[in-house]
């Protein structure tokens, strides 16, 4: 018998609610922001390495970009939220950085791979009524998605 690989959530359903403890210093749930925001969830492997430092300073540097299409980004990740503030510092990283340290958020949105314990590069858009509109996993891990891309999509939410 063969495993199935874990999926992302369908497109047209309810986005699987958490709470998350954030570098903001407050936790974050997800359906708290229904209504507010349209929301971009970015998985990304671990801190610290070169193309998550890349993909979360490029959020950073384009950042009006999505607060002008009424979009929150989180980056996503298994380290704890003191690696993710030192990551966060080191780097200007200018969005808030949610620890799935549990793995369970991983889990549940089909990014956690069991066999490293961290998530795989994935994307998430969700609008805000808390439907998922959009998904992407990387093929590879040294692969990421242009904002461009993520913010066409945001754009068809208006």
């Amino acid at each position: 018998m063969t495993a199935v690989a874990p999926t992302l959530p369908r497109v047209g359903d309810p986005a699987p609610d958490f709470t998350l403890a954030s570098t903001a210093g407050a936790d974050v749930t997800l359906s708290l922001l229904r209504g507010e925001s349209n929301v971009v969830l970015a998985f990304f492997p671990l801190a610290f390495t070169s193309v998550c430092t890349a993909e979360l300073c490029d959020f950073t540097q384009d950042l009006s970009q999505f607060e002008d299409v009424d979009a929150k980004v989180f980056g996503v990740s298994v380290d704890s939220v003191p690696a993710l503030k030192a990551f966060q510092a080191k780097h200007d990283i200018g969005i808030d950085l949610l620890s799935d340290f549990k793995r369970e958020v991983c889990r549940s949105y089909g990014t956690l791979m069991e066999d490293t314990f961290f998530s795989r590069r994935a994307y998430v858009v969700i609008d805000k009524a808390g439907i998922v509109r959009w998904t992407f996993t990387e093929a590879a891990l040294a692969d990421k998605r242009d904002n461009a891309e993520l913010l066409t999509e945001l754009g068809k939410l208006a």
